[in-house]
C-alpha cells in the first residue's frame, strides 16, 4: 500500500494516496441508529440526512471547531471512508499523514495517531493544518524568508508565518465556515423571526454571502418556520443581511491576523508585506474577504489556485519530503 494524506476536516474528508491523488472528497457526516448506535450512512449520504431523519435516526458531525469531539464515531466514520477509498487491504501497512489544527493538545494528537495505528498504519504522521496548506498552495517553506497562509476551514480559521520548513508563530480560532452558517442562522432568527435549518444556512452563504455591506446586492428567498405562527413561511433575505451577519465574527478573524503578524519577526514581517498572505480552505471563498484583508491590514492578500484542496495536497507533497515533516 502507498502512502496516504488525509485531511481530518471538520466539514469534508479529504484522502489522498502516493500516485493516484485524491481518492476521497466527503462531508465529515454519519447518520446513526440512535437505538442500536450502528451508523446507517456517512459522507454525502449522511449529509442530506441532517435535518430530515425520523426519531431514531440521527445526522451529526463527530468533529467539531476542528477537533475530534467523539473518537469511536470518528474513527468508525474514517475506517468506513478508508474501505471506499482504498478497498480492505490496508496489509501492506501504509505511512499515513493527518493533518489538524495548530492549537490541538498533546492529547488530542495521542489519540489520533492511535487512532490510525489501529486502521493498519506502519507510521503516523501528524502535521499542522497551516503548514500543510502552504505547501499545497505552492509555497517553498524550505527557504529563510516569511511566508504566511490562512486557512479557513469548517471549524477553525488557522494562521501561520513559515519559514526554513516550520511555523514560526501562529493562532487558531474556532471561527470559519460553521460559525458563519450559525451567525445566518441566528441573524435571520432575530431579524425576520423565522428559524432555518444549517443546510438553508449554508446555501445561502454560498449564494449570496458576502462580507462586505456595500458591494453588488443579490437577494435570495428562503423558506423557513416562524417563530410566531409555528408554520411554514418565506422571506426575502439580501447580501447586505449577510454582511451585517457575519461581521462580528469577521473582525475577530482580522484580529488573530493582527496578533500573528504583531507577534511575527520585524526581517519576516517585511516578507510578508512584500509577498502578502495567502488564503486557503473553503471559507476564503466568501465574496469580499480578500478585499476587506487587504484593507484591513494594508499587506497584499491572495486566494490560494485550489483553495478547498490545498491541505490534502499539500499532504502528497510532504510525503515526498519526509524531511519537512517535523515528526
Amino acid at each position: 500500500m502507498k502512502d496516504i494524506g488525509i485531511d481530518l476536516g471538520t466539514t469534508n474528508i479529504l484522502i489522498y494516496v502516493k500516485g493516484k491523488g485524491i481518492v476521497l472528497n466527503e462531508p465529515s457526516v454519519v447518520s446513526i441508529d440512535t437505538n442500536t448506535k450502528k451508523i446507517l450512512a456517512v459522507g454525502k449520504e449522511a449529509k442530506e440526512m441532517i435535518g430530515r431523519t425520523p426519531g431514531k435516526v440521527k445526522a451529526l458531525r463527530p468533529m467539531k471547531d476542528g477537533v475530534i469531539a467523539d473518537f469511536e464515531t470518528t474513527e468508525e466514520m474514517l475506517n468506513l471512508f478508508m474501505k471506499k477509498a482504498i478497498g480492505r487491504n490496508l496489509l501492506s501497512k501504509p505511512r499515513i499523514l493527518i493533518c489538524c489544527p495548530s492549537n490541538i493538545t498533546g492529547v488530542e494528537k495521542n489519540a489520533i495517531r492511535e487512532m490510525a495505528e489501529r486502521m493498519g498504519a506502519k507510521k503516523v504522521y501528524l502535521e499542522e493544518e497551516p503548514k500543510v496548506a502552504a505547501v499545497g498552495a505552492g509555497i517553498d517553506i524550505s527557504k529563510p524568508s516569511g511566508s504566511m497562509v490562512m486557512d479557513i476551514g469548517g471549524g477553525t480559521t488557522d494562521i501561520a508565518v513559515l519559514s526554513l520548513g516550520g511555523i514560526v508563530t501562529s493562532d487558531s480560532i474556532k471561527i470559519a465556515g460553521n460559525s458563519f452558517d450559525e451567525d445566518i442562522i441566528k441573524f435571520i432568527k432575530d431579524k425576520y423571526k423565522v428559524i432555518i435549518g444549517e443546510k438553508t444556512a449554508e446555501d445561502i452563504k454560498m449564494t449570496i454571502g458576502t462580507v462586505i455591506k456595500n458591494g453588488k446586492k443579490k437577494s435570495s428567498e428562503v423558506t423557513g418556520r416562524s417563530t410566531t405562527t409555528g408554520l411554514p413561511e418565506t422571506i426575502t433575505i439580501t447580501s447586505e443581511d449577510i454582511a451585517e451577519a457575519l461581521n462580528d465574527d469577521i473582525k475577530k478573524i482580522i484580529s488573530s491576523v493582527k496578533n500573528v503578524l504583531e507577534k511575527t519577526p520585524p526581517e519576516l514581517a517585511s516578507d510578508i508585506s512584500e509577498k502578502g498572505i495567502i488564503l486557503t480552505g473553503g471559507g476564503s471563498l466568501i465574496e469580499g474577504l480578500v478585499e476587506k484583508l487587504r484593507k484591513e491590514l494594508k499587506v497584499p492578500v491572495f486566494i490560494s489556485d485550489n483553495p478547498l484542496t490545498n491541505v490534502v495536497e499539500g499532504t502528497g507533497i510532504l510525503l515526498d519530503n519526509l524531511h519537512l515533516i517535523d515528526n
